[in-house]
């Protein structure tokens, strides 16, 4: 997929379960030594809390943020055992009222966030709190942010030498010859050994299990009773495992963008269905495209528009621009386009720039970023780490060339792709985790809100109904006819405004909400 002391009531009838649980010969339940690492951990964490202060220089940060850590149990059977260390960043809560400076707004706690990934850091998201969208809730709330474990400076994973990291110009073929698999399977191979030799051991305890365990040992850290949590794409899933594991640890949650959290799904029927929508996002693009065919004379139908895109990707496959870009250097770059919608005009512009003899504009937004290399190599190594182990995957080649052949027929834009930046799955390793069957029964879980572009492509709308339906009491708003990935706290005031009511005062709208969509992006000149 490409997007916290101790326990009060229930929380001491947990601890009594745990310590009733049967010994000398009889065997505890699936995850059991787990909880009980939670809480031991959660325990420390409270005690221990968080020293926070300035951040070092090497993270760049601004005067406003604050950082710090926090220690969790590499293994959470083993709470004694190895620790390692999560980075965390802080603003605090304002209490000034974007709309009367004289008005005080009380402080409601923390509100802690992921952007997704796996393998992104939100070292950075405090700042968010200086954007207009976001002044109402950085009044309210300290905003904070941290790297989840194997992320930046939070016990970092490397599967490769990052200066061999970024291979380009490289190609991107939509109908692979049976050679060209052949070689990618062979890099797969290598890459999964390559997990396994620089990480050892600790390899198998990365994956979404336990970034929920770290998530309730962070809470706790924080001196929160309960978690107020907004967590985008990948960060909805391993929020919703949050919810079911510690469901009266749970203040409120928004999930932004919402993954599939079926067990069946996770992950290879996920990425499946990714394949699937993103065919449907570059299909709008394309669209996009031809509507302003008088700006970027690139077609004036959607037809023309891939006509136009397939004859940069030959020439890019003969010369490769400035020596750097190739096909699939430029698949990437659009791949980005169906993500985000503020970047149509920009890819447009670059890919009209280029068919007319000027190949700066598309090497400024498709080369490799030589200083993000290491960056770069990190984030993939826990993406895939974190997905291979979270779940069984096919294991026979020819189970993931037969789907995806089939798939490409339909769906070629980014099929493929997907296929090689997951097949390191197949070859993993390290052992699997069971994935947790996700639900919650009404009344169990405090209201929560889940967020949804109808035309989201890299978690597909039918991942919000699936985890509507499994969390009780959860509320859907759905930004119709719109596909950009998160939504909340963008350019909709009318979903910002149920992200505002929710988080604010506990609001939540019916059910079943929509909202209009978003403006499309004007074209750019």
């Amino acid at each position: 997929m490409r997007a916290l002391t101790l326990y009060t009531a229930a929380g001491s009838l947990l601890l009594t379960t745990l310590a009733a649980t049967p010994a000398g010969g009889a065997e505890a339940a699936p995850g059991t030594a787990e909880l009980r690492g939670t809480v031991v951990a959660a325990a420390r964490a409270r005690v221990t809390g968080i020293d926070f202060g300035s951040c070092s220089q090497e993270q760049d940060m601004p005067g406003s943020l604050q950082c710090g850590t926090v220690k969790v149990p590499l293994d959470y059977a083993r709470p004694d055992g190895r620790q390692i260390e999560l980075t965390v960043s802080r603003v605090r809560a304002t209490h000034t009222d974007p709309h009367n400076s004289k008005r005080r707004v009380p402080r409601q706690g923390a509100l802690v966030f992921n952007p997704g990934g796996p393998g992104a850091s939100g070292m950075y998201f405090p700042l968010i709190g200086l954007m207009p969208e976001w002044k109402r809730l950085a009044a309210a709330y300290d905003l904070v942010g941290y790297a989840p474990r194997g992320v930046g400076r939070s016990a970092p994973l490397s599967c490769q030498d990052p200066k061999h990291f970024f291979k380009g110009p490289s190609q991107a073929p939509t109908h692979p010859s049976e050679s060209y698999k052949q070689e990618r399977i062979a890099r797969a191979k290598a890459y999964a050994r390559g997990c396994a030799q620089r990480s050892g051991g600790a390899l198998r305890h990365y994956h979404s299990l336990n970034n929920a365990r770290d998530l309730d040992v962070l809470r706790a850290a924080l001196g929160e009773e309960r978690l107020t949590f907004m967590g985008a794409s990948y960060g909805t899933y391993y929020g919703a495992l949050y919810a079911a594991l510690f469901p009266s640890r749970v203040r409120r949650m928004v999930f932004d963008a919402a993954v599939n959290p079926d067990p069946e799904q996770i992950w290879y029927r996920n990425n499946l269905d990714q394949s699937a929508a993103f065919e449907g996002r570059w299909a709008d693009f394309r669209e996009w495209v031809a509507k302003h065919h008088k700006v970027y004379r690139l077609g004036d139908t959607p037809a023309k528009v891939l006509r136009s895109y397939e004859r940069a990707r030959a020439q890019l496959a003969a010369e490769p621009a400035g020596g750097k870009v190739g096909p699939g250097q430029l698949q990437g770059a659009f791949l980005q386009a169906g993500y985000y919608d503020d970047y149509w005009p920009y890819r447009a512009q670059a890919l009209s720039a280029y068919l007319q003899g000027d190949p700066k504009p598309l090497i400024g937004i498709a080369a490799p970023v030589t200083e993000a290399a290491a960056e770069a190599e990190n984030s993939k190594a826990v993406y895939t780490a974190v997905e291979c182990n979270d779940a069984p995957w096919p294991t026979e080649w020819r189970v993931w060339d037969r789907d995806n052949t089939r798939l490409a027929r339909v769906a070629p834009f980014e099929t493929w792709d997907n296929v090689w930046a997951n097949l390191p799955c197949a070859f993993w390793p390290a052992p699997r985790q069971r994935p947790l069957d996700v639900r919650t029964a009404p009344g169990e879980l405090p209201p929560t809100l889940i967020l949804a572009a109808e035309r989201d492509a890299a978690a597909p709308y039918q991942g919000a109904l699936e985890l509507h339906r499994r969390l009780g009491d959860s509320v859907l708003v759905t930004e119709r006819d719109a596909g950009t990935h998160g939504i909340a706290g963008g350019p909709n005031a009318c979903v910002n405004a149920h992200v505002e009511a929710y988080l604010l005062e506990g609001r939540l709208p019916v059910r079943r909400t929509a909202c209009a969509p978003r403006l499309e992006p004007r074209p750019a000149t």
